[in-house]
């Protein structure tokens, strides 16, 4: 037999998985580099890393300052590794291709199947380009107001810092990556409603999913032609899971700290601090309030939120909305003794039931892992870490302070919960699939005691 008919061919989860481990390398060497950095900063090549992982994964936990260690050149870098991460690499991908006028075969269309957790290949180019063309318009969108708004309230006193600031605040806030470069998160302008309500809308925008937003805007083309639209049955479980979580953690935030860090603030003061809080605690990471100021059955809650994450197909990682939902329909339907898991007039897959559990389990003992081993090496609360851990998880980044004082192993474990949080759990778990041959007989079945 021939040595290339030998050769075990990589899959397409594997050359994704690839794709993103080489971009975190090839992004942790450019940050390093002393040309990247402020004047007289030096950097660890672990912190570069980590801060890599971090900006591919979208995800903002940083161990170092992002304004007073990186100079315009490395700010820069981060934009693209958020565009990178936030619209997948094979959007980026597809896009590069047309524009080099080569052939998208079926190998590439896998490629971007796996990439944008579709289960078929049918349209996916056009869905690429539609993604793209959705990302840009909303950060264009959100780069503009802000700098104008910048200008207006005297933040910046020129035009081209009021852009650039705008520029980064923008992708940031829509591929939810969570960083910034004002040093202190949004917590400069928490009493300036038109700057949180606009990172706001940025936020859900990103993670709510691509396939909403593309969905929505279909159906914006119609309303004219008065023709009757109906969504997807992802549209809408995922549009209210999502929206649904979010009312959740408004007034569990609300109810947690309304004796505690909203004890002395007005009730509009109190409302955006909770709407915020419940928004960004998704996948987003940005912050209007230092997080260690929070009481640890906030911390607790938050964590949860950041553990279920953002919506399939979107900027966001953690567990996803519809992962959350399809299990507690699965717990509904065996209480009421049904087989069939029903929503919105339709039954689910078993298959995809399946999967759901699947991610739950998995992600529940990951996490669980984690928090042991760093618990077990590092002095912080333990509440601490159990936020840490749920933020880089569900590629969230926020932090109530121990990130940046962490050991080299806890780090690690970080970054290798935050790529899984970017590739999610379904990729990752296939990355050590083996080829099987299948079985020609099966064992007598026995039934064993559980629960």
């Amino acid at each position: 037999m021939e040595l290339s008919a030998r050769k075990r061919k990589l899959s397409s989860v594997q050359i994704i998985a690839s794709y993103y481990a080489l971009t975190m390398i090839t992004a942790a060497i450019l940050l390093w580099l002393p040309i990247m950095h402020n004047p007289g900063v030096e950097v660890s090549f672990i912190d570069a890393f980590f801060t890599a992982v971090s900006a591919v994964s979208v995800t903002g936990l940083t161990v170092v300052d992002t304004a007073g260690t990186f100079n315009l050149a490395g700010k820069t870098v981060l934009i693209v590794l958020f565009q990178i991460g936030g619209v997948g690499i094979m959007v980026l991908g597809t896009f590069m291709w047309i524009i080099l006028g080569r052939a998208i075969g079926l190998e590439q269309r896998r490629w971007i199947m796996v990439d944008q957790n579709q289960s078929t290949l049918a349209g996916l180019v056009a869905l690429m380009l539609s993604v793209l063309r959705i990302a840009l318009i909303i950060e264009a969108v959100g780069a503009i107001l802000l700098s104008v708004y910048f200008i207006y309230r005297g933040y910046y006193t020129n035009w081209p810092d009021a852009l650039y600031h705008a520029i980064f605040a923008s992708v940031s806030a829509f591929t939810n990556a969570g960083f910034d470069i004002t040093g202190e998160s949004l917590q400069p302008f928490a009493n300036d409603y038109v700057i949180v309500i606009i990172n706001i809308f940025l936020i859900i925008l990103g993670g709510i999913g691509f396939p909403v937003l593309i969905e929505i805007s279909e159906f914006l083309a119609t309303v004219h032609l008065q023709k009757k639209f109906r969504f997807s049955l992802f549209t809408k479980v995922t549009t209210a899971t999502y929206f649904g979580l979010l009312i959740v953690g408004i007034i569990g935030f609300w109810l947690l700290e309304r004796n505690h860090y909203l004890v002395d603030k007005s009730w509009h003061q109190a409302l955006v601090y909770s709407l915020f809080n419940s928004v960004t605690s998704r996948s987003a990471g940005l912050s209007t309030m230092d997080m260690a100021m929070t009481t640890e059955p906030t911390q607790i809650f938050i964590s949860m939120l950041m553990f279920i994450g953002a919506s399939p197909s979107s900027v966001g990682g953690g567990i996803r909305t519809t992962t959350f939902i399809v299990v507690l329909l699965a717990i509904k339907a065996y209480m009421r003794g049904r087989q069939e898991i029903r929503i919105f007039r339709r039954e689910l897959h078993p298959d995809d039931v399946q999967k759901a559990l699947m991610v739950f389990i998995f992600a529940i003992i990951i996490v669980i892992l984690s928090i042991f081993v760093i618990f077990a090496h590092e002095p912080f609360p333990l509440t601490a870490i159990i936020y840490d851990v749920s933020s880089a998880f569900g590629t969230c980044g926020s932090s109530v302070g121990i990130t940046s004082e962490l050991s080299v192993l806890s780090k690690s474990i970080l970054m290798l919960l935050m790529f899984i949080g970017r590739i999610g759990i379904i990729p990752f778990l296939l990355l050590l699939k083996k080829d099987e041959r299948k079985s020609g007989y099966h064992y007598l079945k026995e039934r064993i005691i559980v629960g």
